[in-house]
């Protein structure tokens, strides 16, 4: 079924990119840190066209980075806390993976609900301006899965691999061992799904989708971001039935189709009431002047600042 080789035969990518004397830096960490500024890019150039300055979108970061990182750790650990209380010292090593989306999700949005709040920004309008940005760094952050050799699917064929046109590099890390792959299969290695792809040109398509309702339609504050865990938690909860390594609710429930279908309904209805209530009479494209005039007064600072230095 598996087309099986020798363990020997297929070696895996080293998950290790470099070191420098005892700092060792992961393709995992890397990868998610290069989805992060790309999706803070997207949201500095989103910004400029509505009068909000970069640094406001430097701040969040600051802010909301750390707090995504420990809510996704968060989120995993309480979900495999049958192994964490046997092994406290792994709860930091998320070097080895183990962080949860959504928890990054929950996190995110009270940062911004609170940074929101300082700065003066409607909270829906910086959302739909970090969202784009934000399914892709998802979409990039997967192919540290990759690297790591998780949140794969169950086990394939090499011919099913083969017959997506997949590079050779992505089957081979696909060949991963398995202790218990059932179907009256033994423990070993085999080829799996490649899950982290789909869900990662499932979220690529979707930052496409995304600008192109922002170019596009005539949207009001908020849309942006609705439909964005509408398509996100939409392509996820298919996905997730592929995975081995899903974090469970109950022996057939698993949490993160739990949360997707939560997230799909709460945003469908939040959506149709913002529209039917008259709440959402903001256009997308309404400019915040509070962040213009802050705009002048810092570059007024920094003029004065030059002339007595001069």
């Amino acid at each position: 079924m598996t087309g099986y080789v020798a363990a020997e035969a297929i070696q895996p990518l080293d998950p290790i990119a470099f070191q420098l004397g005892p700092l060792t830096v992961h393709w995992y960490g890397l990868i998610i840190g290069v989805g992060a500024l790309l999706g803070l890019m997207w949201a500095i150039s989103e910004g400029k066209r509505h009068g909000i300055v970069p640094d406001t979108f430097m701040d969040l970061m600051l802010y909301g980075v750390p707090a995504a990182i420990i809510g996704a750790r968060l989120y995993y650990v309480i979900f495999q806390w049958d192994y964490y209380r046997q092994n406290p010292a792994d709860i930091i090593a998320i070097w080895k993976g183990g962080l949860a989306i959504h928890g990054a999700l929950i996190a995110s949005v009270l940062v911004v609900i609170w940074f929101s709040s300082k700065r003066q920004i409607p909270f829906w309008k910086l959302m739909d301006m970090v969202a784009p940005g934000l399914i892709l760094g998802q979409a990039i952050g997967r192919w540290g899965n990759f690297m790591n050799q998780e949140a794969h699917g169950g086990v394939v064929s090499r011919e099913l691999l083969e017959g997506l046109f997949l590079p050779e590099f992505i089957i081979n890390q696909m060949y991963i061992y398995n202790p218990a792959p059932g179907m009256g299969l033994e423990p070993g290695y085999y080829y799996h799904h490649p899950t982290f792809l789909y869900e990662s040109i499932w979220n690529l398509l979707g930052f496409v989708v995304l600008v192109g309702i922002i170019r596009r339609l005539n949207i009001r504050q908020g849309e942006v971001f609705l439909s964005y865990l509408i398509w996100y938690s939409t392509g996820r909860f298919f996905i997730e039935g592929l995975r081995t390594d899903s974090l469970m609710l109950t022996e057939f429930l698993r949490a993160a189709q739990v949360m997707s279908i939560t997230l799909i309904v709460i945003a469908i209805a939040v959506l149709i009431l913002r529209r039917q209530s008259g709440w959402a009479n903001v256009s997308y494209w309404t400019p915040v002047p509070q962040q213009k005039m802050q705009a002048k007064q810092r570059a007024k600072q920094k003029g004065k600042k030059k002339r007595k230095q001069r």
